[in-house]
């Protein structure tokens, strides 16, 4: 089974920006579809982008215009690159898998991100 590792995460004033990672054990070209999900004190788990194997992505509305995700299949990685951030993008972000000949869905440990105001 593959794991999923995020870093990046941290502290960081309003405006600020930080760069998640998700890298995989193994090879991220098996999976049609990578995303990354937050979930903030009392609320509901939200996606927040995707990406597909094409290269495709989708945002959630709030992010759009300010984050962006990519992936590096040599490196086996996803990253999202937030700028602008603000405090409701306080959360713990995950990045999930999904695996076009397993149908697995994988899921990290999570990162947690502090925007302070």
């Amino acid at each position: 089974q593959v794991q999923l590792v995020e870093s990046g995460g941290g502290l960081v004033q309003a405006g600020g920006s930080l760069r998640l990672s998700c890298a995989a054990s193994g090879s991220i070209t098996r999976f049609n579809v990578m995303d990354w999900y937050r979930q903030a004190p009392g609320k509901q788990r939200e996606l927040v982008a995707s990406i597909s194997s094409g290269g495709d992505t989708n945002y959630a509305d709030s992010v759009k215009g300010r984050f962006t995700v990519s992936r590096d299949n040599a490196r086996n990685t996803m990253y999202l690159q937030m700028n602008s951030l603000k405090p409701e993008d306080t959360a713990v972000y995950y990045c999930r898998s999904s695996d076009r000949f397993t149908m697995r869905i994988s899921w990290g440990q999570g990162t947690q991100v502090t925007v302070s105001s």
